[in-house]
């Protein structure tokens, strides 16, 4: 919909009074946006009636689709015996202990205890707050540097986007903080060299973050994050060799790895975690979004034994452990965690992911013969889908041509949400997409690519 709109409506109101993240709200004030109305299944509905396949999953988590009423009746009972309490001075709730033994008998290393927050901002903010923690415990309080990945999201905190990658998130919040790095994007369609093979571009990948952790003194560099596939940065797939070859500089230099399973934990690759899917060995692990399926906001941070026994001296030393949020471990996102971990158990959905996401690669693959898709790569139930202007050189189309913009909001008008990152378009749908509904998806995805290759063809002389 678009403006002007009628005086009261819904949409004037929302325009009037709420401010949408991550959008041009100068843009917004004009033209409005897409308010939905309600879900069912893999599909969801505005307020106007219109049906949309959800080929994102919300933001990456609405695991079990958008209508799933074990999930519902969780939130309700548990409401009813306990609607909320703290996690503060000694005390807790039953749900929040069930949910933190699952998690542990489900992680891809042996970790010792699990922080709960609402959301996977706060859990990589804790992690960050932990990995200075942990170093003045040991008493290496030089080592207090944080590395991410260019390209690469962790959350909107003020520690949390500081070690984003993503440039547009910092300009003029005065971020990043003093202390955060970061490395080169793994991104090996856009960044290798002619004649470069992806364990070559790994290899030259790994170089750059040893000699970023050289230049800046291996004694100062606590902890480098990683996420095992770039959700925000585009899902971009690491290349092959890529986790081994970092992992291996790590060690090297004693830095803390921490793994961000915000969007690739509880089956997104396939495996339970991306860590599975890439032998990831973290000494952290931070969790959200499929966690409750999105039905409520919860998060959890998983930490090794040595993380937990620096945290149990410095809480001697100093009298507490000084550190939480409100609504952390609430026990109704915790009940319905708990239920979608069962969820997933009983109904094999981590197998259905393996059953059908190869009929999402490779239909996605299958694009790449379109004028405007110069690359389709993904694993699992994630991928990425990159345009190009000329594929034989790999040349990307200019900014303003807003090329990615574009083809997401042809795919918007063909009844199908996807998100453009730049140019390049993710996919990232329920887990319970069947073979044919992601068959449905490739075909919306590919009127979506016809109506924008019309209209640039026009404005960018495309042949």
């Amino acid at each position: 919909m678009t403006a002007p709109f009628a005086p009261n409506s819904l949409h004037a109101r929302d325009i009037a009074y709420v401010v949408h993240h991550q959008t041009d709200i100068a843009s917004y004030r004009e033209t409005g946006g897409t308010l939905m109305a309600r879900g069912e299944g893999v599909y969801v509905y505005d307020d106007s009636g219109k049906k949309y396949l959800e080929a994102m999953a919300g933001l990456w988590c609405a695991s079990l689709g958008f209508s799933e009423r074990r999930l519902a009746e969780a939130a309700y009972k548990q409401m009813l015996v306990l609607p909320s309490y703290h996690h503060f001075f000694a005390k807790g709730n039953v749900p929040s202990v069930e949910l933190a033994e699952r998690l542990l008998a489900l992680a891809p290393v042996p970790m010792s205890k699990v922080l709960f927050s609402c959301s996977g901002s706060e859990a990589n903010d804790t992690a960050i707050k932990l990995a200075w923690y942990y170093h003045n415990a040991i008493g290496k309080p030089q080592k207090k540097k944080i590395i991410g990945r260019v390209r690469g999201y962790h959350g909107n905190t003020v520690a949390a986007v500081s070690l984003s990658g993503q440039p547009a998130m910092h300009v003029d919040f005065d971020v990043p903080l003093p202390g955060f790095k970061h490395t080169e994007n793994p991104n090996y369609y856009r960044g290798h060299h002619d004649g470069e093979s992806e364990e070559q571009f790994a290899t030259r990948m790994a170089d750059a973050l040893e000699q970023l952790i050289l230049a800046e003194g291996p004694d100062t560099v606590a902890a480098f994050f990683g996420e095992p596939v770039q959700g925000a940065g585009g899902a971009i797939t690491p290349p092959a060799t890529y986790w081994e070859k970092i992992q291996a500089v790590l060690r090297k230099y004693d830095v803390l790895l921490v793994a961000d399973e915000v969007i690739c934990g509880f089956g997104r690759t396939g495996n339970v975690w991306g860590c599975q899917t890439y032998d990831i060995k973290p000494d952290m692990l931070s969790c959200a979004k499929a966690l409750s399926a999105a039905y409520l906001p919860i998060s959890a941070l998983m930490v090794n034994e040595k993380i937990y026994q620096a945290m149990i001296g410095e809480s001697k030393k100093i009298g507490s452990f000084a550190h939480g949020f409100t609504y952390a471990a609430h026990p109704v996102p915790c009940a319905v965690a708990v239920e979608t971990l069962k969820i997933y158990e009983e109904r094999h959905i981590f197998d259905h992911v393996r059953e059908v996401s190869p009929v999402m690669q490779q239909g996605l693959k299958a694009t790449e013969d379109h004028p405007l898709v110069g690359n389709a790569r993904g694993v699992g139930l994630i991928a990425g889908v990159e345009l190009m202007a000329d594929k034989a050189t790999r040349t990307p189309f200019p900014a303003a041509a807003k090329a990615g913009a574009l083809v997401e909001a042809k795919c918007h008008e063909a009844g199908l949400v996807v998100r453009a990152i730049g140019d390049r378009v993710a996919f990232s749908p329920p887990l319970i997409m069947t073979a044919e509904n992601l068959r449905e998806m490739v075909a919306l995805f590919r009127q979506g690519l016809d109506a924008a290759y019309a209209e640039l063809k026009g404005s960018h002389g495309l042949a």
